[in-house]
């Protein structure tokens, strides 16, 4: 009976074998029509079985014998189908060019799920600038440009979308700003310093609008801002760029306070190159202004090195690095809204020296099974020497493995990783001392395509966050106030769920639903300074804020007489609990304090039109919206607090509220945005348009305490606007252009934050060129 047992275990490992030796082989690269760079993940399918291409382009399909219909498919591409005929035991090689889809809708993006996915076919609210847009109106800092998408401000420096932010000082951001995947917010006060950001060497910008804290953890409140760059190709690539600005008088001449033309000069360049399997990028920028603000100005240099090694057609080694050094001086708010709102009160005035570098090494790995393996890492120092005693000091350390496996035959991809950040902070801010914070946070999302329409997407994230405070004291004014030393901790999940069905050809409906978390940042919780004269006190008892966001989408493609592109009309609604904003106290000695101020509500709609083509005979280029928020505490309440009594929530927030009625601060609940560029021959124009409606409510202390004649400044003028730019370029030959730029083209006076005027009209000359 063993002798039988054996032999029929032999028998079927043999037929197994025999089996297995009959099958037939299909390989190959796969590369770009045009410029013959290899496309790795191409997705090769037959039916349920499938594979994907490593970083050399490079396939291998194993199949019963028979025919088939291969199909390839690449994000931005065509997708192509070949009938091929398998013969048990042969290896057959089967090159393909991919040539790039003409539609926008095709426009490969990684945000919204870690892997590429079509613009048209993502859950989310998702918007693309492309270098050319960048270039073209002279983007000399991220922010700039990032004002031109549709439902993004920048206030001050800080970004917030469709509302889900005001303006918080420079501390904590509910918008997560990435550089190459990897988190990019100075540590201690999770502020995003866009100077650091090579705008010279940018792939695309992707905006994720929504909460997206379950992919990406804490910050990614209210979306996410990720600044792709780019990497050599195939041929060397060179490229320059040398502009000068100046600034006119602004439309009131009282106003005017200096005799030498303020202005702003710079350039940048990029050197890009392949040496064997080494990918080599080096580019610098350097930029000088003397501000049309009294005594402003910035004047800083940076170098951005990268490198990429690819020892065998599975394994890239990469080290990507940037260094930003340089002083600046700037002051908050006016002297008055007269002929002093162009100067700044002396206590208002801050100076910094700074040196600002990073370090990114990551790995990417495909194994035998198709399955990829990554590990990003980022070392994100900061040190700015400031006077007033707000010094800081800190380092980010991050580092994250990602995994991801794609079923090909089924359209199913499967994203899981693990995440630990610290930091370490040492401020004269928070007491001079020494804080350290520690993040572990683990993901899975899964990504799937059904019946070739139905995109689903779900995923999670569980992350704890750890603070170590030493403790501290302070004087503040009347007394020793101690903050004793603590070790803080606490864990949250996430989740989020989208999908999104194509119901016609390039007509696509979308939903989706996320939780989003944010913790506390140092500055938030120990910060001890003074602002024009105004104390701003620590908040050691300051909770996290959770929220959500859910939104119902339609994207419909169309094309019109050689113009392509897409209509998007979205209505979205967002709630938050816990929300930390800066609240004013009392003159003395707390003046202001982070805190939760309780839930908030935001719903509102949204339509966006993109697209390129010809536009009356002319190439052209479109980005236009229009956005309308409706933003709101949950608790808002006039009554008079009474003798002896604690004021509630709802009393509180209207206390702080420079207006009677319930609108959160420091919002503009609808915003314009339109940018229009057409070429002709050689030639190029371009018109920008900004427009918001009035920012209604603000800190009532600002009003009636902080800044002079603020006030009445908003009674006469109140904060509604219209930026108006144009641009014209015209190509000296195929790689050289020259570009002249009126920004704010009818000197309109206008704030964005109170206390602060914006640029008025400007002239820039802009030359770019290239080998």
């Amino acid at each position: 009976m063993k002798h039988c047992n054996l032999l029929l275990t032999l028998s079927i490992l043999f037929l197994s074998l025999s089996l297995f030796a009959q099958k037939g082989t299909i390989q190959g690269t796969v590369t770009d029509a045009i410029t013959e760079e290899p496309l790795y993940s191409v997705t090769i399918r037959v039916g349920s079985v499938g594979t994907i291409t490593d970083f050399e382009g490079q396939y291998s399909l194993a199949l019963q014998p028979g025919a088939y219909d291969l199909e390839f498919s690449y994000v931005g591409y065509a997708t192509q189908t070949l009938k091929v005929n398998i013969k048990a035991g042969e290896t057959q090689t089967l090159d393909l060019k991919l040539t790039e889809e003409a539609t926008i809708l095709q426009t490969a993006t990684v945000t919204s799920g870690k892997f590429e996915k079509s613009l048209g076919e993502v859950t989310v609210s998702l918007e693309v600038l492309k270098p050319q847009l960048i270039e073209s109106v002279n983007t000399v800092s991220v922010d700039q440009v990032l004002e031109k998408v549709p439902g993004v401000n920048i206030i001050d420096g800080q970004a917030n979308i469709r509302g889900g932010s005001g303006f918080s000082y420079g501390a904590g951001s509910r918008v997560l700003l990435l550089v190459d995947d990897v988190p990019m917010l100075q540590a201690d006060a999770g502020f995003p310093n866009w100077n650091d950001l090579p705008v010279e060497n940018i792939e695309q910008i992707e905006v994720v609008k929504g909460a997206a804290s379950a992919l990406y953890g804490s910050s990614a409140l209210n979306g996410i801002i990720n600044v792709r760059t780019s990497f050599a190709k195939s041929k060397p690539e060179f490229k320059a760029s040398l502009f000068h600005g100046i600034y006119g008088g602004p439309k009131d001449a009282t106003k005017k306070w200096y005799k030498n033309v303020p202005y702003s000069t710079g350039g940048s360049m990029t050197y890009k190159r392949r040496l064997g399997r080494l990918d080599v990028v080096m580019s610098g920028f350097a930029l000088k202004e003397q501000s049309y603000l009294e005594r402003n100005f910035l004047d800083y240099q940076r170098l951005t090195v990268g490198l990429r090694y690819r020892p065998t057609e599975n394994l890239n080694i990469g080290l990507n690095s940037n260094f930003n050094g340089g002083q600046s001086q700037s002051f908050f708010f006016w002297l008055n809204p007269a002929d002093g709102a162009l100067k700044g009160t002396r206590s208002a005035y801050s100076a910094t020296r700074r040196l600002r570098f990073n370090v990114d090494p990551y790995i990417t790995y495909f194994d035998p099974g198709g399955n990829r393996h990554k590990l990003l890492g980022r070392y994100y120092s900061v040190d700015n020497n400031s006077l007033n005693s707000q010094s800081n000091a800190s380092q980010l350390y991050y580092g994250e493995y990602q995994f991801q496996r794609q079923f090909a035959g089924i359209q199913l991809v499967t994203s899981a990783g693990v995440v630990v950040s610290g930091t370490n902070v040492q401020a004269e801010l928070y007491g001079d001392t020494i804080y350290r914070s520690f993040n572990l946070a683990g993901y899975l999302q899964l990504d799937q395509k059904l019946f070739d329409r139905l995109n689903l997407s779900a995923g999670f994230r569980y992350e704890s966050n750890r603070l170590d405070n030493p403790g501290y004291s302070f004087f503040d004014g009347i007394k020793m106030v101690v903050i004793p030393a603590s070790n803080e901790s606490e864990s949250k999940p996430v989740f989020r769920f989208g999908a999104n069905l194509e119901i016609a050809e390039f007509t696509f409906l979308r939903a989706s639903w996320g939780q989003g978390y944010r913790y506390p940042t140092i500055a938030e919780k120990y910060i001890t300074t003074t602002f024009g004269g105004v104390p701003i006190s620590p908040n050691p008892e300051l909770q996290s804020e959770t929220g959500w966001s859910t939104e119902l989408g339609l994207k419909q493609g169309f094309r019109v007489f050689g113009f392509e592109g897409f209509l998007d009309l979205a209505a979205f609604w967002s709630e938050y609990d816990n929300m930390m904003e800066f609240t004013f106290v009392d003159i003395f000695p707390t003046g202001f304090q982070s805190q939760n101020v309780g839930g908030t509500k935001i719903y509102g709609a949204e339509l966006t039109v993109a697209g390129r083509g010809k536009f009356l005979g002319m190439p052209s280029n479109l980005l236009t919206g229009f956005t309308w928020i409706e933003p709101q505490f949950s608790q808002f309440d006039t009554t008079p607090v009474g003798p002896n009594e604690t004021p509630t929530e709802g009393q509180k927030n209207a206390l702080n509220s420079s207006v009677d009625y319930n609108v959160l601060k420091y919002r503009n609940r609808k915003t314009f945005k339109f940018d229009l560029e057409s070429s002709y021959k050689k030639w190029s124009f371009g018109v920008a348009v900004l427009a918001a409606s009035s920012m209604e409510n603000i800190d009532k202390v600002f009003e009636l305490l902080v800044v002079p004649g603020l006030q009445q400044y908003r009674a006469e003028n109140g904060s509604d606007y219209v930026n108006t730019g144009i641009r014209a370029g015209y190509k000296i030959k195929e790689k050289a252009k020259v570009s002249f730029l009126i920004d704010n083209l009818f000197n309109t006076e206008y704030t964005v934050r109170p206390g602060l005027i914006e640029p008025p009209r400007s002239f820039t000359l802009r030359l770019d060129c290239g080998l």
